[in-house]
């Protein structure tokens, strides 16, 4: 089904006189901040050896193992990855959903290395948090959200540095749509929350359902659901099991991509409002079969469990200049306490100043078309 999909979308591009749109082409080899390095590191051989100043990673895995994150520019220059972390004493199973929590790393540039800077809110619940992101509010303040392990929580502050405050817990509307959209049904948690500003200004929302939310009322919403699931129109695709989406606007549109973790492999969607007609663009990356871990002297470091995508979009270009993802050198259930394997974030340059370009041809086109 999925190759008969995939030949559709093919046939369809060439009768507007056009090429498919494949994000995976558009990612760029990645320049290493430091010495690649094999020995005193964690990590089986399919990622040594690798450069440890990619990103947020304890390469000793002497403290901490990383995940999820996104990346937020200062107005100094700095950049900033709000994400969470375990300590390495727990493994991955019981790390992500027990030992959780929220914290703050940065660095001069984007590529890393970035340094851990703690937690961003331990005066609440301990620091707990999961499915962590950072974003600049409308008003120009720093935002972190969570999910996942927590209810679904925002905290403000009005530097990078924080202090960061609850600002409160994210409000939803079912607007006629089945509440399991925006939360789970067993326990009323958000999940996978990522939050986006739109320029008309108002937040965009999207959860593991990948349902689109819209706010009129500020970073805590009520979040009306708009949508169903952007995938339910496309019985070709799995309709179960998706996670992990992000969402971005550049070039005035806009962008999900979804992860289905049986297969690892990640669905790419557009809209040119973001809230109607979601169209899907195909396959953005597949573990088995794409390898985006390429440095510029052609190691291939290929990690086993490849989640939590988030684009990071220059605000000076409006182009998506890099990705960062949360990597495992192993299969989950064989990362254990206090072994040689871990997680971390990764940074990956991608040519988002020609993806934007050919994406507009597509639409154009397609406009045209009808």
């Amino acid at each position: 089904m999925k190759t008969c999909l995939k030949i559709v979308l093919m046939i369809a591009a060439s009768a507007l006189n056009i090429k498919a749109i494949n994000l995976v082409d558009y990612f760029l080899p990645m320049e290493p901040q430091g010495p690649m390095v094999s020995e005193g590191i964690w990590g089986d051989a399919n990622v040594l050896p690798r450069d440890i100043n990619n990103g947020l990673e304890d390469s000793t895995v002497e403290n901490w193992c990383y995940w999820d994150g996104s990346i937020v520019e200062s107005d100094d220059g700095r950049f900033h990855i709000y994400a969470s972390r375990w300590t390495q004493t727990m493994s991955h199973s019981e790390g992500w959903h027990l030992g959780s929590k929220g914290m703050h790393a940065s660095s001069d540039h984007i590529m890393g290395p970035y340094e851990d800077h703690g937690l961003v809110y331990p005066q609440w619940m301990d620091g707990l948090g999961h499915n962590v992101s950072g974003l600049r509010m409308h008003d120009g303040r720093y935002a972190v959200v969570t999910s996942e392990v927590t209810t679904g929580e925002v905290f403000v502050a009005e530097s990078p540095d924080g202090p960061f405050e609850l600002l409160g817990q994210i409000k939803w509307d079912a607007n006629g749509f089945e509440p399991g959209l925006a939360r789970y049904n067993k326990n009323g948690r958000m999940s996978n929350v990522r939050i986006l500003l739109r320029p008309d200004g108002r937040y965009m929302l999207i959860g593991r359902s990948t349902a689109v939310m819209i706010s009129d009322d500020g970073i805590l919403g009520p979040y009306k659901i708009m949508n169903d699931r952007v995938y339910k129109p496309y019985p070709e695709l799995p309709q179960t099991k998706n996670e992990d989406p992000t969402i971005w606007c550049s070039d005035g549109i806009y962008h999900i991509v979804y992860n289905h973790w049986p297969s690892k492999t990640s669905h790419h969607f557009s809209s040119e409002d973001g809230l109607t007609d979601w169209k899907y663009r195909g396959i953005a990356f597949k573990k088995e079969e794409t390898k985006i871990f390429k440095y510029t002297d052609g190691t291939i470091n290929d990690w086993q469990y490849i989640e939590r995508p988030a684009a990071y979009v220059d605000p000076k270009t409006g182009h998506v200049t890099h990705f960062i993802f949360s990597v495992i050198d192993v299969g989950k259930g064989k990362d254990r306490a206090n072994d040689n394997h871990a997680s971390k974030i990764v940074v990956v340059p991608f040519d988002g100043e020609a993806f934007d370009r050919d994406m507009q041809a597509i639409v154009h086109a397609e406009q045209k078309g009808n």
